[in-house]
This record gives structure tokens, sequence and C-alpha cells, in this order.
């Protein structure tokens, strides 16, 4: 996952692209973000800032997606 991330957004993915990666839109997941649950802080651990601006790293976007489907198929 990490290695497909990289290759179709680089190390770092905006907001508008973890949105559509999500099949979220931008505003829906700023608002997500912006709270105070385990969404949140899951996806925020991924989250730095450079200047002004917000990205997700890449790698830790693909650790969460993976493990977020080893949980679906354990049920």
């Amino acid at each position: 996952m990490e290695k497909a991330l990289t290759q179709k957004y680089g190390p770092l993915l905006s907001l508008c692209e973890l949105a559509q990666l999500l099949k979220r839109s931008k505003d829906g997941l700023r608002i997500a973000l912006n709270g105070n649950n385990e969404f949140a802080e899951t996806w925020n651990s991924a989250r730095v800032k450079v200047g002004r601006r917000v990205y997700f790293r890449a790698a830790d976007i693909a650790k969460i997606i993976d493990n977020s489907h080893i949980g679906e198929n354990n049920e």
C-alpha cells in the first residue's frame, strides 16, 4: 500500500488528495479531523505542517489503511 500511495501522490498527501483517497468531501474530512474522536486522532497522527499547509505522510496513511483492513478481515 505504501509503495502505491507514494508512486501516485509522493511522500506527502494534501488534504484534497486524502479526501479523494477516502472518498469523502474535502470539507467533510476537514470537519471530521477537527473533532475530538478516535477517527481524528488516528488520521491526525499522520499529519505534518509545512508552513501553513497541512499534509499527511503517505507511509503513515498506508499503515492506517492496512491496519483498518486487518480489523475488517477478522470480523
